[in-house]
Parts: C-alpha cells; structure tokens; sequence
C-alpha cells in the first residue's frame, strides 16, 4: 500500500491531507481548540438529527399518509422499511470509504442524497414514488450512521469522547422518539403530511455550509482497489434476507417455498461475501474484527437493541392512534417520557464517563432496563393508562439511551485507528439490521394478528390488509379495531423480550478496557508513522 505524495488542494484550505507528514498530522489535528471541535461536531450532529428523524417523523404519519394514498398494511411497513433497509445495507460500504478517502466529502455526499431522498418523498404523487424516495433517504442516513461517529472519533480521544457520545445519544434519541412529536404536529397542521418530508431540507443544507467551513479532517489516501464484489455480495445478501423477512408470514408462509428460496440465496450470498472478504487487502468488513472479543461481543448486543430501539418508536405511534385513538399530535406528545429517558440517561452516562473513566457499569445497567421496559409494555391492552404507558417509556427510554453509544464508544476504544471506520460501521451495521429485521418481523405478524382478530374467517381478506381510520368507523367497530391493535402491540414487545434478554448476556461477557486519551486521528497518525519506519529499516 502507498500513499499519495502530490500536494493536494485541501492543505491549502487547512486540511491535513496525505501529503503532510504522519508526526505534522497528529500536531495539527491535536491543535483543535475545544470552539473548533464544538463548530465541527454542531454540523454534524445537525445532519445526523435531520436524517434520523426522516426514519421516525413519518411513524407518527403514517396512518395518514397509507390512508391518503390507498395503500395497505404491509405498505406502512415498507415505508419504514426500505429506508431501514437501504441504509443498513450501504453502512459497511460507507465505513470502509471512510478508512480510505476524505471524510468530509463523503459525509456531505450522504447529506445530498438525503436532500434529494427528502424532496423526492414530500412531492410523491402515489406510495410507489414514496418508497423509491425512502430508498435514496436510507443512502444518505447509512452515509451519516457510520460517518458522523467515526469523525467524531477521529478529532475526539475515547476519554473525552464520552461527553460527545452522551450529547449524540440524546440527539439520536431525540430524533428516534421525538419524530412522531413533530410528525405529529405537521400532520395535524395545515402543512399536512408531505411537511414531514420537506421540514429538514433547510437544516440539512445548513449542516453542509456549516460542515464546508468548519470540519478539518486528516486525509491518508490509499491506492488501494475498493472491495466491490465483497460490498455486492453483502449488499445483496443482506437485502434478500430483509425482504424475506418483510413477505414472510404476509405474503407467504414462514414455511414456505419462497421462504426456502430467499433464505438460501442470503445465505449463499453471505458465505460467498465472507470468503470474497477474507482474501480481499481491503475488505468491506475485516474479517478480523470478529476475532476481537470487544467488537464481537458489541456486534451481537447493538444487533438484538436494535429490534427494540426500532420497534418501539415505530409500532407504538401507531398503537397510541389506532389503539387509544389519539390524534397524530397527541400520540406524539405520549412519546414525551420516552424521549426524556433517552436523553437524560445518555447525556449524564457520557458526563460520568468522560470524568471516571468506566463505562461497563452503564452498559449493564441498560441492558437490564432493556428487557423489563419491554416486559412491561407486553402488558398493554386499548385500555392501558397512559400514566402506566408514561412509566414503561422511561424504562425503555432509559436502557435504549445507556446503552446504545456505549456500545460503539467499547468498540472505537479497542481497535486500532487504521479500523475505526470499519468497526464503528460495523457496530452500526448490526444494530440497523437487527432494527429493520424486527421491524419487518414484527410488522408481518401485527398485520396478520389484528386480520385474523378482525377477520377470523378470512372472508373479505382484500380490505382486512388496510389501515383502518379510527375516526371514521362507527363506536362499535372502532372498539373491535382498537382492542385488536392494543393486544397486538402487547404481543409484539412480549415477543422482543428474549431479545433484550440475549443482548445482557452478551454486554455481561463484554471485557471493560480504560479509555484511550488521544484521538483516532492522533492514533492513525503514529500508526503511519511506525509504518513508515518499519519500511525504512526494511
């Protein structure tokens, strides 16, 4: 491998760049005042909050917008989806590009894609254009999943990255839960539900202005060839077992034909990925990373939160409409406690973090909030108290928030710089599928839960797919729709449980590390530099 030795335009601008020595590189980058970090850091997290709040604003809207364009059941879930979908898939891709080229432009490439996605999806005519926009959305959030935390470790130690990823978590947190608020609110506005798609274009432009003239990274360029059959076969792999898991137990049976077919061609893809990957000098996912205990043991748990983080911003929107009957605005405010959990957790866990030095203790804490926040709501019926409902939302909200970016930062602290893009992607990767895996599961079998309780004969099975308008039915059937959705929602959280509960065993057997005190930059700049050494005595 080499590197580039023409100047470049970007050491003009105030970049470190490739050509700028390895010992010069950690000097300037360590040179950041915290007023420049904070600049660097502000457009970033306003990109990332925009983007995820793309994914939950519309859980909110959705009934409304299914309902305004016609569409079914399994197409509430698709919208969702296939921007959970595209985003995961190109994760991996994302995280290698950002160990190999400029992390700036990649991010702000990824924020492009999502003003299109965005703009695109607020101008839809029917659902077919609204799902082909969700998929350039997912692209640019798979960009901002993996590249926003890997900046963030690149100019912030794993010490003091803990304040950071506290503030993140609260921003994600946010965005995750506080999306139905605000869906909410437009959907009820005179903007009306296209607003939802539309409202972030500004604050994403303004984060790439701001990103433009604030974000001064080290560029070590490689000529190396990108891994593209590796990235084909993952991508490939992992949306075949994606789509099956949507169709599954809708479109056909768990056990079916098609379900043998899918499964197969995922798995045969994946193995292929893996071998591709093994022999490749610049894999997509190193395999390697599997080998170290942290990154492992990280991977599982971020995949197994990822089914209840999701799931319980997505399906319980639609329980508190459909079930309880509140109005979009009002079903965004019950989301309230839940929010507050997540960020108050998140940002007094990366505080304590960032002043003592331990991060394993918050890790276990929230891992066992997890499963009884889920337990609890596994108890809800239409009828549910919402005082009862507030309580269970700050459990959740509480597990997600101690738990989700502890995870990424364990894994950031014990890998070498070279592969911070890699396993922070990584960590991502997992989480998002095990979200869009349990979304698509546990969307398939609430469509064919509240049919069957609905339609128990399967007569009139063409209009039992719909969304159903709670407004418009008359009081004895809205009662029927309402107890269906309620004991729905209650078997779906039951069913996430064992999920959480696998995730504390795996955050448990997670080895704690002290936190590094330089930054990845700062790292990978030593690590080019021993490099370089060992060649000249070479």
């Amino acid at each position: 491998m080499t590197t580039t030795s023409s100047p470049t335009p970007s050491d003009a601008a105030g970049e470190v760049s490739a050509t700028t020595p390895p010992e010069q590189a950690a000097e300037q980058v360590a040179a950041l005042t915290p007023r420049q970090t904070v600049q660097a850091i502000s457009g970033l997290m306003m990109g990332m909050f925009v983007a995820i709040l793309a994914g939950t604003v519309v859980s909110t809207a959705l009934p409304r917008i299914i309902h305004d364009l016609e569409a079914s059941q399994s197409s509430y879930t698709w919208v969702v989806t296939l921007e959970l979908l595209a985003m995961t898939a190109t994760v991996p891709l994302w995280g290698k590009l950002a160990d190999l080229y400029n992390n700036k432009l990649l991010v702000q490439l990824s924020l492009g894609f999502f003003v299109i996605g965005s703009l695109v999806a607020g101008l839809a005519p029917n659902i077919e254009v609204l799902l082909g926009s969700r998929v350039l959305q997912g692209l640019g959030a798979g960009g901002l999943t993996a590249l926003v935390q890997i900046v963030m470790a690149a100019i912030i130690p794993p010490r003091e990255l803990g304040r950071y990823s506290g503030i993140f978590g609260a921003i994600f947190a946010s965005a995750t839960v506080g999306g139905p608020l605000l869906g909410g609110f437009l959907v009820d506005s005179p903007l009306g539900w296209r607003a939802c798609f539309l409202v972030g274009v500004p604050f994403v432009l303004a984060a790439i202005v701001l990103l433009q003239r604030t974000l001064k990274l080290p560029t070590v360029r490689r000529d190396v060839q990108i891994d593209w059959w590796g990235a084909f076969l993952i991508t490939a792999g992992v949306c075949t077992l994606l789509v099956w898991s949507s169709f599954a137990g809708n479109k056909f049976d768990w056990a079916s034909g098609w379900t043998a077919l899918l499964v197969g061609a995922a798995v045969v893809a994946l193995v292929a990925a893996v071998l591709v990957e093994r022999r490749h000098p610049e894999p997509i996912i190193p395999m390697g990373l599997f080998g170290n205990r942290t990154v492992t043991l990280s991977i599982v748990a971020s995949a197994l939160v990822g089914v209840a983080m999701f799931g319980g911003s997505v399906f319980l929107a639609q329980y508190f409409q459909i079930a309880q009957g509140y109005s979009p605005t009002k079903a965004g405010l019950m989301s309230l406690p839940m929010i507050l959990g997540m960020m108050v957790a998140s940002t007094i866990a990366g505080g304590l973090i960032t002043k003592y030095g331990k991060w394993k203790i918050y890790l276990v804490i929230g891992s066992v909030l997890l499963p009884i926040g889920l337990a609890l709501f596994g108890t809800i019926d239409a009828h549910t108290s919402k005082y009862l409902l507030w309580v269970f939302m700050i459990v959740l909200g509480v597990g997600i928030g101690l738990v989700m970016q502890n995870l990424v930062l364990a894994a950031q602290n014990d890998v070498p710089a070279r592969e911070l893009g890699a396993a922070t992607s990584a960590v991502s990767f997992f989480r998002s599928m095990g979200g869009t895996i349990g979304v698509s599961v546990l969307g398939a079998i609430l469509a064919n839960k509240v049919t069957e309780t609905l339609n128990p004969g399967g007569a009139q099975s063409g209009e039992a797919g719909t969304v159903p308008n709670i407004a418009e039915l008359p009081e004895q059937a809205r009662t029927v729709v309402e107890n269906a959705y309620g004991e729905a929602t209650a078997e779906l959280f039951l069913m996430s449980v064992p999920f959480a509960v696998l995730a504390l065993v795996a955050v448990l057997f997670i080895k704690e590390k002290p936190l590094l005190t330089t930054s990845g930059a700062e790292r990978r700049a030593d690590e080019e530099a021993a490099s370089r050494r060992v060649q000249d005595e070479v």
